[in-house]
Formats: C-alpha cells, sequence, structure tokens
C-alpha cells in the first residue's frame, strides 16, 4: 500500500488565478474511443481536459470514434479544427452495444483502426501518446508503437482490468486470460512515461501488481467545471419545473448505473422513506437500470421514483441542480478499481453529498474532511435513510453543507487546475 492519507487534495489555487501555465511544444496525441459529443462520463471529462489544454498553449490531436452513448444526432462530424486542437472521429461498429461481449468486440475493432491510424499517418519526436482505459485494451497499442518509434505515452486508468471481471465474478484469478492480462499490463506500466489514476486507493492497486512504477504513478482526480455547473435555485430551473420537483425534496443520482455501483443500499433506503414526501430521480444508464425499475414496480413505489435518460452536456447544469441531495455509491470491493465522475458535478452543483462506498474509502475522507455531506457502509440503509430525512428537515444544513463542497471543488478540481497537472506530467 502507498503510505499516507487516501485522501490528498490537489494543491490549492484560486480559481481566478489562471495564469497560463508554461507552454510545451510537444503535441498531446489522444486516443480514445469515448469523446463528446458522447454522454459517457469518459468523453465529457476527456473533451473538457483537451480543451483545457489546448487554452494553456498546447496542441492537441483526438482520434476517436462516433458516439456510442449518445441518443441525439446519429453521426459527429468526422473532423473537427480550432485553435490548438484538431479531432478526428474513425467509424464506429455498434455491433450487440448492449452486450458485454458485442462491447467488447466494438472496443477491440475501435483498438485496430487506432492502431492503423497511428501506423498510417507515422510519428514525430515532439509529439506524446495520451491513452485511455476506454477500451481497457487500448494502451497495448501505446506500447507497441512505442517499441517501434520510440514514441512516448502516458495511460490514464479509468478502470483497472483484469481486476474488476475477478471481482464480479467474470473471470477468476488464476484463470489463464486474468495472468496474461497482468503481465501484459505490467509491460505496458512498466514502458509508459507516467501512469495517472483517478485515487489513492487506486494508485495502491497498482503499485500492488508493479511495485518498480510507485514513482511514475500520478494520481490526479476527475473535475467539475464550477462555470458551467452553478448553483440553481429549483423554482429558477426549467429542469426542476418541467419535473415537477420544484416543491418535493429530491435525491439525486446521475450517472452510470452499472456493476460498480450499489444501488441496492439507494433502494432499499427508498423503501424505508415510501411515505415520506422524497422523491428519488435516477438520470442515466447502465448494467443495473433495468433491474432497479422492475424492482421499483414490483414494490409499488413508481410515485417515489422518477427515471431519466442521459441528459445533453447543455441540460446537465440543471439536471444537476434540480436536486436537494446528490447521490454517490461504489460497490464494495470497487473502491480501488473505479473512481465515481459524479462526484464532482454533484460538488459544483452546491448540494450536499451522500456517498455509499466500503469503509475507508477516500471519498469518504473527502466527505468527513469538507463536512459537505455524509458517508455509509454499504447496506447501511438506516442511516442513509435517516440522513436523507434530516436534510429534509433542515434546510440550513443542507445549505450549509452544499457551499462548503462547491468551495472545495473550485479549490482543488477544476478544469484549469487538472490541466496544468497534465501539463507538469508532459514536461517530466
Amino acid at each position: 500500500m502507498v503510505p499516507g492519507n487516501l485522501y490528498q487534495p490537489t494543491k490549492t489555487v484560486s480559481y481566478d488565478d489562471q495564469t497560463d501555465v508554461r507552454s510545451t511544444q510537444q503535441t498531446v496525441k489522444l486516443i480514445t474511443q469515448f469523446f463528446a459529443p458522447d454522454y459517457a462520463a469518459t468523453g465529457q471529462l476527456l473533451d473538457e481536459l483537451v480543451k483545457q489544454l489546448a487554452k494553456q498553449g498546447i496542441p492537441v490531436e483526438v482520434f476517436t470514434g462516433q458516439p456510442g452513448y449518445a441518443y441525439g444526432e446519429a453521426e459527429a462530424p468526422q473532423r473537427e479544427m480550432s485553435q490548438n486542437l484538431y479531432v478526428r472521429r474513425s467509424r464506429m461498429t455498434r455491433l450487440w452495444s448492449n452486450r458485454v461481449r458485442g462491447k467488447a468486440l466494438n472496443g477491440l475493432l475501435f483498438v485496430i483502426r487506432a492502431f492503423l491510424h497511428l501506423l498510417r499517418h507515422g510519428w514525430q519526436k515532439d509529439k506524446v501518446l495520451l491513452l485511455t482505459t476506454a477500451p481497457p485494451f487500448l494502451p497495448v497499442i501505446g506500447y507497441l508503437i512505442s517499441l517501434l518509434f520510440n514514441t512516448p505515452y502516458v495511460v490514464i486508468l479509468y478502470d483497472l482490468y483484469p481486476d474488476i471481471a475477478i471481482e464480479l465474478n467474470v473471470v477468476k484469478y488464476n484463470h489463464p486470460v486474468a495472468k496474461f492480462w497482468r503481465w501484459l499490463n505490467q509491460r505496458v506500466w512498466r514502458r509508459a512515461k507516467s501512469l495517472v489514476v483517478l485515487s489513492p486507493s487506486m494508485k495502491a492497486r497498482v503499485v500492488g501488481h508493479c511495485p518498480d512504477i510507485v514513482d511514475r504513478v500520478e494520481v490526479i482526480h476527475s473535475w467539475a467545471d464550477p462555470d458551467l455547473i452553478k448553483p440553481i435555485e429549483k423554482k429558477d430551473n426549467w429542469f426542476a419545473r418541467e419535473h415537477g420537483l420544484v416543491d418535493t425534496f429530491t435525491v439525486l443520482y446521475s450517472g452510470n448505473m452499472g456493476r460498480c455501483h450499489d444501488i441496492d443500499t439507494i433502494f432499499e433506503a427508498a423503501k424505508l422513506l415510501r411515505n415520506e414526501p422524497i422523491k428519488f430521480v435516477c438520470i442515466g444508464g447502465g448494467a443495473k437500470r433495468k433491474t432497479l425499475i422492475e424492482d421499483v414496480k414490483a414494490e409499488g413505489l413508481e410515485k417515489n421514483f422518477l427515471f431519466l435518460p442521459y441528459q445533453d452536456k447543455k441540460d446537465i447544469p440543471y439536471s444537476m441542480t434540480a436536486c436537494d441531495v446528490s447521490l454517490v455509491s461504489v460497490s464494495k470491493g470497487m473502491e480501488s478499481l473505479v473512481a465515481p465522475s459524479k462526484l464532482y458535478p454533484a460538488l459544483s452543483s452546491q448540494r450536499p453529498i451522500a456517498i455509499i462506498g466500503p469503509q475507508g474509502n477516500y471519498i469518504e475522507e473527502l466527505v468527513n474532511v469538507t463536512a459537505c455531506g455524509k458517508a455509509f457502509s454499504n447496506g447501511d440503509i438506516r442511516g442513509l435513510a435517516k440522513f436523507l430525512k434530516t436534510l429534509h428537515n433542515d434546510a440550513n444544513l443542507a445549505k450549509t453543507m452544499g457551499a462548503r463542497g462547491r468551495e472545495h471543488l473550485i479549490q482543488n478540481y477544476t478544469p484549469y487546475l487538472v490541466a496544468r497537472n497534465y501539463v507538469d506530467i508532459m514536461h517530466q
């Protein structure tokens, strides 16, 4: 394990102190399957990151696919250009996209296209490759290109595989596929210029697999833009008015309801609150969404829940502030494998946070240090229900907690501050 506290905030810098960081001649080449206008959190975050890098004088080229989660326009432009930023989108295969095997196959096809793209266009020494784990095996092409052209590369580890697959009982720890994947990870990680992880616990997990790279593993948290997501009173919020939430105490879960998220604790707490004037609003998709909808119907809680699809980015400032408290959850055993990005826009919205996850995780420590909400262990349905009732009955407490959370985000997790951390890595 890495020594020190799990929760390590970024160096405090005023959000108004946005002088340009030192410029670099290196061009950043980002390779990722998901990118805006895709509604996947990964795509939206990377869009904000590269725009910030471009603003700070760093040329950025993006190679990505067509939107996979988006439900608006069928196709995004194949090429987009703006100052210091060039985006090229490959055609995207959507075979059985709602199934795990289909997603894996589509991801593999994107990896092949990305590798061929890099081979065709060659490499200059003034470029550094930035790769994500979307799809999980994408960093392998960084390793191969580095062998061929001696190109430096940085990997952003959004998810840790095969660890997640093992935790979900998709594959056994000693299965040949898991063993090969761990061996391949070590090869990729050791040759990388840097590895970026999203939390201290993720760093501990990576270093546990590969102790000799500890000095090249950097913790850079996700972020939210406080200029985009600003506090809005529900009575002044068209989204809240449109969905009848202005006069109802609203508990919001916004984002993926996937296999790594604890939805059961939320549902069981809602059952305890069935007779309270409290409404649960679930925005997004994921593997557990359909099951939750079926459980709500079976329990007769239709009036207590509202399910909405992923929202367009322009509507997120309104959807995130159409509530009185936000939920963030992580399933037991997943705390060092994933880092929920939904936490940061929730902080920016100036609403209190209820965290559901294993004890001792970095999100729990963040909430305790900042007093911007409260954390609950997986299965603590009575504690969660009591907290929601307390906030419903004490608007001043909710307001105070929300203000603390937003101030902490402004001081630590803005796009500008995070982009500056990436610039430092590029200069190493």
